[in-house]
């Protein structure tokens, strides 16, 4: 079983949102809509443009895997959008930790120190997840003023790329 990790754009936004979507919605049954997350029709102009970037995880052409950042000041960053289907979870496959580790590449080759996300407390593996990847869990109050909230977001993490060896 060969995973392809690849930078995606608006052409993959049909994909991207049935992932999202039913990962949100059906699976942890979270309230949100397509229309509370604009930024999936506008993947190019919401993520990229800025000197941010979307990756996608795939199976023989199918979407399986999503991580996305948001570049929102000069060395800083938030991570978005983190989501693996169901079925291919865990450490046999690893894809999001994979992912993960896609990203942090990124944001150490382009000038990106600090990474900050913000999630649920319903997804709870997902907490333990970017704890055990050396993220610490901050107050809100300590997010920069220019990080780009999530209405539904309610914990929040951090992580300084300047203390990662």
């Amino acid at each position: 079983m060969e995973i392809n990790f690849k930078n995606i754009g608006n052409e993959y936004a049909e994909q991207v949102i049935d992932l999202i979507l039913n990962i949100q919605q059906k699976e942890f049954n979270i309230p949100i809509s397509i229309d509370d997350q604009p930024d999936l029709q506008q993947i190019e102009n919401f993520y990229l443009k800025n000197g941010g970037n979307f990756w996608g995880a795939f199976l023989n052409g199918e979407l399986i895997g999503t991580i996305a950042l948001v570049k929102f000041s000069g060395s800083q960053g938030a991570i978005r959008k983190m989501f693996v289907k169901k079925e291919f979870r865990g450490k046999e496959l690893n894809i999001a930790q994979k992912l993960l580790e896609i990203l942090i590449s990124y944001c150490c080759a382009n000038g990106i120190k600090e990474i900050f996300l913000g999630t649920v407390s319903v997804l709870e593996a997902a907490q333990r997840f970017y704890e055990r990847n050396g993220f610490a869990k901050i107050d809100k109050e300590k997010l920069p003023a220019t990080f780009p909230l999530m209405n539904a977001d309610t914990i929040f993490y951090a992580l300084n790329l300047n203390d990662t060896p």
